[in-house]
């Protein structure tokens, strides 16, 4: 029997590996996106670890509400102009939130044992990794996780047994394949304004999301839009919106001008009465 002590040592030291990832996330207006730096199809789901963590994005503190876009194995250092291989995988619009409150979900990616839930999310409206100023985002629906370890078959492991499969896990220098997709979501504030620019996309707000475990912390950065209900980009301050319809009233004062010039000519019309016309 391994003692307490040893095992909680054991279970604070890194990994070599072990690695989680944002595959895809939706809004709730629609749209599609996938995270900053991530490679698509060509990275195997099952594999050597080598191979499958290239495009997991690893952050530097364990404080979801920290600075940085973090880096990746094949990559190096993300990048926000990484939005434009983003959109190539997932489409020409990002996805889109509601400014009344809307909400983002998608699929998290565990790649292996010790890359699972809890995860968390915080959005950057500036869209410049300036996460420490965000806000962190309400979490509706969590991937399944202990301190960011989860077996290869996907069950959790708890109390003392989470802490000597860790143990082990440190011993052999190496976390194992896990190749499974779990669904994530989270609840964006209303009134939210995106004032960030990106890949030459206007109102874009920039969203992390990451577990905490040690050996990482791994996740991935997400672009979004807010849109309002008629599903166009919300404009950063309200005054934009407002000039085009004051800007209509002149043409609309112009366009009524010759109705009311052609009123005298339709009068002698008027006065013919039908026949037994009383009045």
């Amino acid at each position: 029997m391994i003692p307490k002590t040893l095992l909680l040592a054991l279970a604070a030291a890194p990994l070599v590996a072990a690695h989680g990832k944002v595959a895809d996330v939706v809004g709730d207006l629609g749209g599609n996106g996938t995270a900053l730096a991530i490679q698509g199809g060509m990275v195997p789901g099952p594999g050597p670890n080598r191979k499958t963590e290239v495009d997991t994005t690893v952050f530097k503190s364990r404080n979801i509400m920290s600075d940085g876009l973090g880096k990746t194995q094949g990559g190096g250092k993300v990048q926000l102009n990484d939005i434009q291989q983003a959109m190539e995988l997932s489409g020409n619009t990002l996805p889109q939130v509601s400014s009344a409150g809307g909400t983002i979900s998608g699929t998290f990616h565990i790649v292996t044992t010790d890359g699972a839930g809890p995860i968390d999310a915080v959005l950057d409206p500036t869209a410049t990794g300036a996460f420490s100023q965000g806000t962190k985002l309400q979490v509706l629906q969590q991937v399944p996780g202990n301190a960011g370890f989860i077996r290869p078959d996907g069950t959790v492991p708890n109390g003392g047994r989470a802490l000597f499969e860790r143990a082990l896990s440190v011993i052999y220098k190496r976390a194992t394949n896990v190749n499974k997709d779990y669904p994530m979501a989270f609840a964006v504030p209303a009134g939210t304004k995106c004032t960030g620019t990106m890949g030459g996309q206007n109102n874009v707000c920039l969203v992390k999301i990451a577990n905490s475990n040690r050996n990482g912390p791994f996740g991935g950065n997400v672009p979004i839009q807010i849109v309002d209900a008629a599903g166009s980009a919300a404009a950063p301050a309200a005054g934009g919106a407002a000039a085009p319809a004051a800007a209509a009233a002149p043409a609309a004062a112009a366009a009524a001008a010759p109705a009311a010039a052609a009123a005298p000519a339709s009068a002698p019309a008027a006065k013919k009465r039908p026949v037994g016309f009383q009045g």
